[in-house]
């Protein structure tokens, strides 16, 4: 757990910053991770009140995000073009409607 002893008053108030949050990248069309803002609100929640929040969770959560999207483009890669190979041969007279 990323921020411990929390009450629920706190807990209800993250999740309604988070509600609002994607209501607004939704009218901004701004694509966000919800999974992201929700244990980002509760990090804020944990950092006003000083001293609860782990820190080293937050540190890996941030360096997952970083490095999310350059993994997902070298295992994608390799994988659209080795199955190119294999499928277009198969596939190369078919008609798109």
């Amino acid at each position: 757990m990323i921020t411990p002893h929390l009450r629920p008053g706190g807990g209800f108030s993250a999740e309604v910053a988070v509600a609002i949050t994607i209501e607004l990248a939704t009218l901004a069309k701004v694509p966000i991770s919800t999974a992201l803002a929700i244990s980002g609100a509760g990090s804020g929640l944990g950092a006003c009140v000083v001293g609860i929040v782990r820190w080293i969770w937050e540190k890996t959560r941030y360096l997952g995000v970083v490095l999310m999207f350059p993994a997902a483009g070298l295992i994608a890669a390799p994988s659209f073009f080795a199955l190119r190979l294999v499928l277009e041969p198969h596939f190369r007279n078919a008609q798109l409607k």
